[in-house]
């Protein structure tokens, strides 16, 4: 049985003070039951403290938005797996499409990312996800299919979350059909081989739509960008009913 995870990307929003006040109000909007599900906020890296302290007694877990492949060194502004585990952080995004258009980083070493996250007890959320231009030039699935046996080459299925991403898709307000959705899930996990692997969607999630998506066969969850800014609208995709 996949377990669903719901996770919030903060990106460069919400100072320790702003985490905080969302707090306030987020957790008393959760659902009573939510042990079906894994719901996880990925703050900035200034605010995973403050959180980590206000979150020990809530169903809330904490991601970092990267990590580093060495485990210390002379890595300006990178962040190492043993300075997440200790806040309690328990997953790590990697392999954006930000850093990756942003940073120009590379398949290999987004791979190295998630396999020092895995080693040391983080469970990576490797993303994937083609632009406009090469969804409209048919080559969508050859180049999702390479970032995931690139990106996922030496990984274990049973700690991982993979999520789809499609570039167009995210803050754009555009968001891929549900269905379509579902059809590239289901190749990823085809390609990775394994029933078990946790796959999720983003791009444009929101309260309208999220119902919908976690109807969806293949898709176990969401990554959430500027929805999650919200409390009520982020309480609303935590509480999803399927």
């Amino acid at each position: 049985m996949r377990k669903p995870v719901i996770a919030g990307n903060w990106k460069m929003h919400m100072t320790c003070s702003q985490a905080k006040e969302f707090m306030d109000s987020f957790l008393p909007l959760l659902s009573m039951n939510t042990d079906d599900r894994h719901i996880v906020i990925a703050p900035p890296f200034t605010a995973i403290s403050t959180l980590s302290s206000l979150l020990q007694d809530s169903p809330v877990e904490l991601s970092s938005q990267n990590v580093h492949w060495e485990e210390k060194g002379a890595f300006t502004a990178e962040v190492s797996p043993e300075m997440l585990l200790e806040h309690q952080v328990k997953f790590a995004i990697v392999g954006h499409s930000e850093p990756r258009k942003y940073f120009s980083e590379s398949d290999e070493q987004i791979n190295r990312r998630a396999v020092s996250a895995q080693k040391n007890g983080l469970i990576p959320i490797v993303c994937v996800g083609e632009t406009d231009e090469q969804r409209e030039k048919g080559e969508a699935e050859r180049v999702i299919r390479r970032q995931v046996e690139q990106g996922l080459e030496g990984i274990s299925t049973s700690h991982l979350v993979v999520a789809y991403e499609p570039i167009w898709a995210i803050g754009t307000g555009k968001t891929c059909e549900s269905e379509e959705a579902n059809r590239i899930c289901s190749l990823i996990r085809e390609w990775v081989g394994s029933d078990d692997l946790i796959i999720q969607y983003g791009g444009s999630v929101k309260p309208a739509n999220i119902d919908e998506l976690m109807r969806m066969s293949d898709i176990d969850g969401v990554l959430v960008g500027g929805a999650s800014l919200e409390p009520q609208s982020f309480a609303r995709i935590a509480n999803f009913q399927a």
